[in-house]
């Protein structure tokens, strides 16, 4: 595996504790800015937002750009917007450097994915995403508490600086170590990929993926308040219990992608079903310490343990728009990820409280599950006849000529 490839995942790992960092920096910010926890919880979703826009549109945007000089470039910018988050002076600043921030963020995943396969052999392309996501892993199991620690200690506004560190690394990195990869010699036809928007399989997969990731992160978004004020923790403890979570996500994400392939459906209707009854739990038993934290982890375990069968089920039924079906499962992880923490400040604005976000998490997680049974029907409604696997056999031939292309 190239160095070049750890890299892209050191550089994922910097990406994605900003991200998710702020799941511990919610009170803090709340306070220095003199806004509400649910106000707070809106500088997720527009780091959600800027993925779910900046993804597809920079996917496409930089079709013609060289990769390395792209990814330097959207390095960069993503450490400027981590450094005018550290000086914003005013909330609304603030929510700017996030969505501009998200945008940077998405383009490198998207441009990081190509460039990370062009490097390997087509044996190894599995391995080296799995760095790339891996950096991901780690960002929730190291990163996200070491923001919240960073923050309880020395104040929010660290937790941005630590990550424009990271991102500074991640930069010489990139100019060092990635190669100048040549641009395919057969440019992708964007009108073709558009089409994939015309699958119901595609639309419902990515109502699975964001319904499955909003559950999860309306309950997660506010897992810090929820910790000190309804289960009675103290502060000091959300970073531990946050690193769990991501211990939970890196377990749940090894041993989804080992089962994965053979049972996408099992591990999407299983998986999602668990996040549900754990959702609930934490609802009705949140108020226990000992069972709130225990509950972190196994929803961290639940939500990864779908996320490579996720991956797998769009790149399945849109590989025909290999530009495009990466931004899509990003941008459609990323609707979750704006509309749960939403709906999370919605029911607490109404007074009903931090447990309520797992109340709502938890129907949000029942309508996807209701979502895959009818994927599912649909699968194996097409598949009593020849198209499906037609259509299979075209998409892989596709990929793979595109993807030699690009090593070229």
């Amino acid at each position: 595996m190239p160095l070049a490839v750890y890299m892209l995942g050191l550089a994922v790992f910097a990406l994605g504790t900003s991200e998710f960092m702020l799941s511990g920096l919610l009170p803090p910010i709340a306070r220095d800015m003199d806004v509400s926890i649910p106000q707070a919880g809106l500088l997720i979703s527009a780091f959600a937002v800027g993925m779910v826009v900046g993804a597809p549109l920079l996917a496409v945007a930089t079709l013609r750009l060289p990769r390395r000089t792209t990814l330097i470039a959207l390095i960069t910018v993503f450490g400027l917007g981590q450094v005018a988050g550290a000086l914003a002076p005013s909330y609304e600043l603030l929510f700017a450097s996030r969505v501009v921030s998200a945008f940077a963020c998405a383009g490198f995943w998207a441009v990081g994915a190509a460039v990370a396969i062009a490097m390997v052999p087509v044996t190894s392309r599995a391995r080296a995403m799995a760095v790339m996501i891996g950096g991901l892993s780690i960002a929730n199991v190291l990163g996200v508490p070491a923001g919240a620690f960073l923050g309880e200690s020395l104040g929010w506004r660290s937790a941005f600086w630590a990550v424009g560190a990271a991102s500074a690394v991640a930069l010489v990195g990139v100019v060092t170590l990635i190669p100048r990869i040549p641009l395919p010699e057969e440019k992708p036809q964007l009108r073709r990929e558009l089409g994939i928007y015309r699958d119901r399989q595609v639309l419902i997969s990515v109502a699975i993926t964001a319904l499955a990731a909003g559950g999860v992160f309306c309950a997660f978004s506010y897992l810090s308040p929820l910790l000190t004020d309804v289960a009675g923790l103290d502060s000091s403890w959300v970073p531990w219990v946050l690193g769990l979570f991501g211990f939970g996500a890196l377990v749940g994400t090894t041993v989804g992608g080992m089962v994965a392939d053979a049972r996408p459906f099992g591990v999407l209707i299983g998986g999602i079903s668990a996040s549900t009854v754990l959702l609930v739990a934490l609802a009705l038993f949140g108020g226990t310490a000992a069972v709130a934290v225990a509950l972190s982890f196994a929803l961290g375990f639940s939500a990864f343990f779908t996320a490579p069968a996720l991956n797998a089920r769009m790149f399945n039924v849109a590989g025909a728009a290999p530009t495009l079906a990466g931004a899509t499962t990003t941008a459609a992880f990323n609707i979750g990820n704006t509309g749960g923490p939403g709906l999370g400040g919605t029911v607490i604005d109404a007074g009903w409280g931090f447990s309520a976000t797992a109340w709502a998490g938890a129907s949000m997680t029942v309508v996807a599950v209701g979502c895959v049974l009818v994927a599912l029907r649909w699968q194996r409604g097409a598949g009593r006849g020849t198209a499906p696997q037609s259509r299979v056999v075209a998409t892989g031939a596709t990929a793979a000529q595109e993807a030699g292309a690009v090593r070229k």
